[in-house]
């Protein structure tokens, strides 16, 4: 390789991306091998420190996630809560897991998170709320994630978070052939507003699993 053609790997990004990919396709499995308190958690740890200082600094009543798979994220946004002295959690999937991790503070709902049903469930668990942050970590492909920023963003009160996860797929950095998913969407949806804006100070540790993904809702 000619050393005009190693420029790009050498640069900042180039670095950046590479170890991404490094780290998210690792055969040791990572953030497949992840766990809070035992339970799987599939994140990457840097982003899980963001959603605590999250949690720390706004301390929302309402924490909404749509996507639970085994319930880590969920325990540890209730354990993050529980240190945080407020908030509860609505956590939704597509699926029943009768294991999950039982916590006061957490409530599991079983549904698409696009149905009428449920997003009428969710407006009564944010009723009243002072503080409101929803998290996206369900089906990542474009139609979807865009019908769920659609339908989502208003419960997001000013100040708060709408956090898009895995906006890395389809080449941003990794799995380049997933084709169009969340960043996309996200592109979408700012174009459409100007209630949210991407917050790179929660990019802050490089790598990032949300690049694009943490909407902070300035109005």
């Amino acid at each position: 390789m000619k050393w005009k053609d190693m420029l790009p790997l050498l640069s900042e990004k180039g670095v950046i991306d590479r170890f991404h990919k490094l780290y998210y396709n690792a055969h040791s499995g990572t953030w497949r091998n992840t766990f809070w308190f035992g339970v799987a958690c599939q994140k990457c740890p840097l982003d899980l420190w963001i959603y605590q200082e999250l949690v720390f600094e706004l301390k929302p009543d309402r924490i909404v996630e749509c996507g639970t798979a085994d319930g880590g994220t969920s325990l540890f946004l209730a354990h993050m809560c529980d240190l945080a002295n407020a908030g509860r959690v609505l956590t939704i999937d597509i699926e029943e897991q009768p294991n999950r991790p039982a916590h006061e503070r957490v409530t599991y709902l079983c549904g698409s998170d696009t149905s009428d049903a449920v997003v009428g469930q969710v407006e009564k668990f944010v009723e009243d709320a002072a503080s409101v942050m929803v998290i996206l970590d369900s089906d990542h492909s474009k139609e979807h994630v865009s019908r769920q920023l659609s339908l989502y963003s208003r419960f997001v009160t000013p100040g708060g978070y709408f956090i898009v996860e895995d906006s890395n797929i389809g080449g941003h950095p990794v799995r380049p052939k997933a084709g169009a998913g969340p960043m996309e969407a996200i592109q979408e949806f700012l174009a459409t507003t100007d209630k949210f804006l991407v917050d790179r100070d929660r990019e802050k540790f490089y790598l990032t699993f949300n690049p694009s993904g943490f909407l902070k809702r300035i109005k």
